[in-house]
């Protein structure tokens, strides 16, 4: 009896929890939404989509019929509108598909006192901003297992009812699925996962030929380790707690951990073909889009994205 009470004291402080989670996300949700759409508006001036015609079953555009096409290819119904024969064309789908992954794992609440947003608001003020700028250029963006690829003007709103009305788990990594050959994959998160499962999920997204970004964010705190004297670190995801007498003495270590795993992020990807960039929480997100943006579409190769500081963050 007593072992059931104590499952069903933790099972109610862990969704007690969540629920002050979820009610925290949503009173912030209207700011996020607003700083995406400035943060877009400063980018998408020169930028430029992918969008063409192709094979796909949406519609695209009208364009005139060209001496020498199949009769078969006009669209009567708008040719007859006006003197001119028309030709309907549709898009092509897979080119400009693109999945984005904010991670809103326990871990990415963190903010330190030199930070002005917690890593979870950066990421997915990042992922809405992206998919504006994708859109507005004529590209889709979804959320894998969440919501499907939209060409909507509205994706920010879409995206931020999808994951406010989300009762799943929230795991640091994108779910399984199949994304398209031409599709590509942006994953904003800090990456604090095991190597393991890191290169496990690429290798899985990366089966059917997608392409892929991986955005580490991350605190400056996680950086630069400024810690001293007695302190107890809490692992947010149920790890437990550690405390350290003089953390400072911890440091050295603590660097070279994190450059090692690092190190380890940044040679799966490269053995995928993705890319990899820093982003602290600290930086403007606007560098990091544009250059993120700019390296979106092209040909692949084991290269990573701008950095802005000797330990590759932008």
């Amino acid at each position: 009896m007593a072992t059931a009470r104590a499952g069903t004291d933790l099972e109610n402080t862990a969704v007690t929890r969540a629920t002050g989670s979820g009610r925290a996300l949503a009173d912030t949700m209207p700011r996020l939404i607003l700083d995406a759409h400035r943060v877009a508006a400063t980018i998408i001036h020169g930028t430029h989509g992918r969008r063409r015609a192709g094979v796909g079953e949406n519609f695209w555009q009208f364009r005139r019929f060209v001496s020498g096409e199949s009769a078969h290819r006009v669209d009567w119904r708008r040719s007859a509108r006006d003197d001119h024969l028309y030709v309907r064309e549709r898009e092509w789908e897979a080119s400009h598909t693109v999945w984005l992954w904010p991670d809103r794992s326990p871990s990415m609440a963190f903010q330190s006192k030199l930070a002005p947003v917690s890593k979870l608001e950066r990421a997915l003020v990042l992922s809405f901003a992206l998919a504006e700028i994708l859109v507005q250029g004529g590209e889709r963006a979804g959320i894998p297992g969440l919501l499907r690829p939209s060409a909507s003007r509205n994706v920010i709103e879409k995206m931020a009812e999808a994951i406010l009305h989300d009762p799943t788990a929230r795991p640091s990594l994108p779910p399984q699925f199949a994304p398209s050959p031409l599709s590509e994959i942006v994953v904003f998160s800090d990456l604090w996962s095991p190597l393991a499962e890191v290169a496990q999920t690429i290798a899985m997204l990366s089966a059917t030929g997608a392409h892929g970004h991986l955005v580490q964010v991350v605190d400056p705190a996680e950086e630069t380790f400024p810690y001293s004297g007695r302190v107890e670190f809490v692992e947010p995801e149920g790890a437990g707690a550690i405390t350290a007498g003089r953390a400072e003495t911890w440091r050295d270590d603590y660097r070279a951990r994190l450059d090692a795993h690092r190190a380890g992020l940044r040679a799966q990807a490269e053995r995928r073909g993705w890319s990899f960039v820093v982003h602290r929480t600290d930086r403007s997100p606007n560098e990091l889009l544009l250059a993120l943006h700019t390296r979106m579409g092209r040909d692949f190769a084991p290269v990573a994205l701008p950095a802005t500081d000797e330990r590759g963050a932008a």
